[in-house]
């Protein structure tokens, strides 16, 4: 297997500006400085000091480690924590017209080059050796699935009626047209060379280079977020209705739980704390694992409250529809770690279900709840209305595959990267394929 080059697309906009720091070659010529490029009609109308031209893709490539940086990079889209921000980066800088008539920046990089941002974006590279370590190969093996899947043919949707009052739907990380990756959560945060504080991530990528997850043969479509909450989940929890043997509910801990299997059980996982990797309060630990966006947040245990006009408006403008007056939250289904799988609302003037998980999370909070994994309580006025819906959650994420908190913790209390790797990945192996 040869090292991939892979495309992320790093900002799309109708005006995209930066800067090329140092040389770069540009059509045989080498180039420098500040740029200036807006989308025109189906071109890209550039200005880089006193040179103005058109083209329809203009490619910049690096000559003797030469870095870019773009201005008005988002990050966090759609999250709590969403900003701009100027960014560098390494490798080659791709400008293209987007279908939308956008333009969009695309970073042509090696992959073992890429996770080294990725690892320092995803977690504080200040973290434990041994869990960069598993970062990186659970990364590396994510992104080598992601493009074997690109050389498939897709899988037909499902066939047969779908009940008019059922809005079931997941997010997963789709094919882009243009480039392989986006740069944000959605598919792995890269955040340039600008978050590599530390040389602890590109060690833990050195370490480990050419090592993937593989899996009857295959390499490991190996998913990860920041905490299962004491339980991870299954794959078709949150995409498709498929059993992946290696991404199958397991225990966060060195003891083992039940997993949740009825409303009351439900109940009792999300208001207990249970000895789990992930449960710590190690602020001094944190504090090395979790990037300066994801601090602060109650991520194990947290609760989130509503007054009823309050969860009324975000229904209806996350859906579109208008449920009346809503008088219930029923959770119909649920996966072993206690997260929603198929939520009902009922309302006044219409009752409907929706999923899978993510869809429930976007539902039911400005930007996204922490996880479906919660219960419901409801306080009524005194006609018996409800007045407010109270929300308590386990966990922060999908919850499917590595608990990086988990993991994180594992790391300090002595566990190798293998180690934590076959826990979360289990029946999977390690292989070095290049």
């Amino acid at each position: 297997m040869k090292e991939p080059l892979i495309r992320i697309g790093i900002l799309s906009a109708p005006a995209i500006d930066g800067s090329l720091d140092g040389l770069f070659s540009y059509r045989n010529k080498q180039v420098i400085g500040p740029f200036e490029a807006r989308a025109g009609s189906n071109t890209i109308n550039f200005r880089l000091g006193g040179n103005r031209f058109a083209a329809k893709q203009i490619r910049f490539v690096p000559l003797a480690g030469s870095t870019f940086a773009l201005q008005g990079v988002r990050i966090g889209i759609g999250f709590h924590w969403e900003k701009t921000e100027k960014q560098v980066f390494k490798g080659s800088l791709v400008l293209e017209c987007g279908p939308d008539g956008s333009l969009t920046a695309i970073n042509e990089i090696l992959i073992e080059e890429y996770l080294k941002s990725v690892i320092s974006s995803e977690m504080s590279a200040s973290a434990p050796v041994e869990f960069l370590k598993a970062h990186a190969i659970a990364s590396r093996s994510w992104l080598a699935a992601m493009l074997g899947r690109k050389k498939e043919k897709p899988a037909a949707p499902p066939s047969g009626p779908v009940p008019a009052a059922e809005f079931i739907k997941w997010y997963d990380r789709e094919d882009h047209g243009q480039f392989d990756v986006c740069a944000d959560d959605h598919c792995q945060r890269y955040q340039g060379i600008s978050k590599i504080i530390s040389g602890n991530a590109a060690q833990a990528v050195a370490d480990t280079r050419g090592i993937f997850l593989v899996s009857n043969k295959k390499i490991c479509d190996a998913r990860y977020y920041k905490c299962c909450g004491g339980i991870t989940e299954n794959f078709s929890s949150a995409w498709e209705d498929r059993k992946v043997e290696y991404l199958s509910s397991v225990p966060d801990s060195s003891t083992a739980y039940q997993p949740v299997e009825s409303e009351e059980e439900a109940l009792s996982w999300v208001h207990s704390r249970p000895d789990a990797f992930c449960n710590t309060a190690d602020e001094a630990l944190l504090g090395r694992i979790l990037p300066e966006n994801d601090r602060g947040t109650d991520f194990f245990r947290w609760q989130v409250s509503y007054s009823r006009a309050e969860l009324e408006e975000l229904v209806r403008q996350k859906s579109g529809l208008d449920f009346g007056t809503i008088t219930e939250l029923v959770p119909i289904e649920r996966g072993p770690s206690g997260r929603i799988i198929r939520l009902e609302v009922r309302g006044s003037e219409r009752t409907a279900v929706i999923g899978k998980e993510l869809e429930i999370r976007r539902w039911l909070s400005p930007a996204h709840l922490l996880s479906s994994a919660f219960s419901v309580s409801v306080e009524k006025d005194g006609s018996g209305v409800p007045s407010r819906f109270i929300l308590d959650g386990a966990g922060w994420g999908h919850g499917v595959g590595m608990c990086q908190i988990g993991a994180a913790v594992m790391a300090s209390r002595g566990y190798s990267a293998p180690e934590i790797l076959t826990h979360y990945f289990q029946g999977a192996s390690l292989e070095k394929l290049y």
